[in-house]
Parts: C-alpha cells; sequence; structure tokens
C-alpha cells in the first residue's frame, strides 16, 4: 500500500558547517524542505551537495548546526526505514542478482514482506525485468531500481543525488513525473543536480549552492519571473573572445557560458563590449543582448564561487 501522508516529515538544514581538513566543504548553510514538494538542490560540482546529504543521512558528522527530518537527527529515528529514503550518487546492486531478489532480500531484512518488491518493481516500470539481473540492466533501470530501493519502507522523505545523471530525454521525464507523484502524496522531496535544465519542471523551490555557501533559494515562479523581466545578458562572437572578456572582467562583467569564440556575459551592455573591442581594436563578428533564461541566471550565480 502506497503511502497515505498518516504524517508529515519536513526536512531542515540550520547552519550547517563541515569542514575536511582546511577544506570548507558546507559553510553556515540553512534552508527546509516542507512536505509535498520538491526541492532542487542545485550547485557546481563540488559546491558542497553531497556531503549535506551525507550530513542529513547521518554519515558524515558536522562540526556545527543541525541536518534533521521531522526535528530528530538520523540517528534518533525510531523507524529511519519509515522516514526516509535515499539514492546516493553511486548505488551498488549485486550483478547476478534479479531486481526482484534484491529487494526481496532488503524487505526481508527490514520485516517486510516480500510481495513489496513486486509492488516497487511495478511502480517504477521494472515488472517486465524482475526476473533479469541486474547485471545486464541499463543505467536507466538501475535508477528505477534504486529508486524503488529507497521506497521500500514507504517513507515520508526522499533524498536523492543526482538522480538524472546518465539518464536520456525520456528517463528524465519519467523521473520528473515520479518525482511530482510523490510530492503529491504528501513526501517531501530533495533533489540535487549540478543542471537546472534537468529539474526545471520537476521542483518547487530552488536552493543554490556554491563553496558550501547558499547563494540563492526561491520558487521556480519567482526565479522565472526574474528570468522574464530579462536581467540581459550580452551573446559574443569574436576571435578574440578571451582576451575581450578578460578586459571586460576588469570592469565587473562576467562570463556564464564559455563556448571559445562565442561567449553569453552578464554584467555588462553591448555597448559597453563593442565600445571596448573598437578601443583595442577587437573584432567582433556577433554582439547581442538576449533574456537570461533560467540555466543563464542558475550560472550567473554560480560561475564565480564554483569550485576551482
Amino acid at each position: 500500500m502506497l503511502y497515505q501522508c498518516e504524517g508529515v516529515a519536513q526536512i531542515v538544514i540550520d547552519s550547517l558547517t563541515k569542514r575536511f581538513g582546511s577544506t570548507v566543504a558546507v559553510d553556515d548553510l540553512s534552508f527546509a524542505v516542507e512536505p509535498g514538494t520538491v526541492v532542487g538542490f542545485l550547485g557546481p560540482n563540488g559546491a558542497g551537495k553531497t556531503t549535506t546529504l551525507r550530513a542529513l543521512l547521518g554519515l558524515v558528522r558536522p562540526d556545527s548546526g543541525t541536518a534533521t527530518i521531522d526535528g530528530r537527527s538520523y540517528a534518533q529515528l525510531p523507524d529511519p526505514l519509515e522516514t526516509v529514503g535515499a539514492v546516493l550518487e553511486r548505488s551498488a546492486f549485486h550483478p547476478g542478482r534479479s531486481g526482484r531478489n534484491h529487494l526481496r532480500v532488503l524487505a526481508t531484512a527490514a520485516g517486510l514482506p516480500g510481495s513489496r518488491a513486486d509492488e516497487l518493481l511495478t511502480l517504477v516500470g521494472l515488472a517486465d525485468a524482475r526476473d533479469k539481473r541486474v547485471g545486464g540492466y541499463s543505467l536507466g533501470m538501475r535508477q528505477r531500481l534504486a529508486l524503488a530501493t529507497a521506497l521500500l519502507g514507504d517513507p515520508q522523505v526522499l533524498v536523492l543525488d543526482e538522480p538524472a545523471n546518465g539518464l536520456d530525454p525520456l528517463g528524465i521525464r519519467w523521473l520528473r513525473d515520479f518525482l511530482r507523484a510523490r510530492a503529491a502524496e504528501g513526501r517531501s522531496v530533495l533533489v540535487s543536480s549540478h543542471v537546472l535544465a534537468e529539474v526545471e519542471q520537476t521542483v518547487d523551490t530552488v536552493v543554490m549552492v556554491a563553496r558550501g555557501r547558499l547563494v540563492a533559494e526561491s520558487s521556480l515562479e519567482e526565479l522565472r519571473t526574474r528570468a522574464s523581466a530579462g536581467a540581459g545578458a550580452v551573446k559574443l562572437r569574436s576571435p578574440q573572445a578571451p582576451r575581450l572578456a578578460q578586459l571586460l572582467g576588469e570592469r565587473g562583467a562576467r562570463v556564464v557560458q564559455d563556448g571559445g569564440d562565442t561567449m553569453l556575459l552578464a554584467g555588462t551592455t553591448s555597448e559597453m563590449v563593442g565600445d571596448l573591442a573598437a578601443s583595442h581594436r577587437i573584432p567582433v563578428y556577433e554582439l547581442t543582448t538576449e533574456g537570461q533564461g533560467l540555466e543563464e541566471i542558475f550560472l550567473s550565480l554560480t560561475a564565480d564561487q564554483a569550485a576551482p
């Protein structure tokens, strides 16, 4: 039987800090995930997303601050399997076991009925592959099996680290519908990604981090309003684009997309770029002003603080 929202659980990250030696992986980070919502936890690779999720799941100990589910740390949860289900970036499966046997072994260990395995395989679209060895599963099938594993205890909270990695467009669409359905049941869903485009049609709220610190937290609708308002970006195409970008950087501009000879710049205007190019005799083949899309806003907010 699927979760009927008899209780609700909230994720709260409060002033969380975690260091590894001299490296600050998470720096005084705070945000919350409400029941019935999908929150996109976004940032460049190395931004501290996985460390935050591992702290939430009791896999690393914070130096200060807290990461709680339903007001408790993971270690204090009376029924962790029924409270939180997680998929970290790398999920391990025995390649010789079938998908059904994988879930049945875990269900038995948790004191759950073996019928739960078939129920979940149907839910994630693997019913026809239930007796196939996991070693023969595609990446997308493994992602679905990982989600089924996370749902074994019918948890109120789902914590997913880069679940769209390696999925094709059809797999990403399936994941989007799957996560929206889980939120509609009343669950709290926290999903990390370093690519906004992968989750922008899935999430209700975005939490953006870079170098372990909060950069922005807003509803997706607020972000879309900002994009349509057109904090304009300048598209530049020049054989000397890197040199011109360096000169513009000295005047406060930022490169938010770098395609070599073609760049997208924030914090400047086409007039400024044109005047600077002319004064330094730099040829320009294309110079246009564009409204920023969601991905450009994400890049502009995190580019300067991305891990080296």
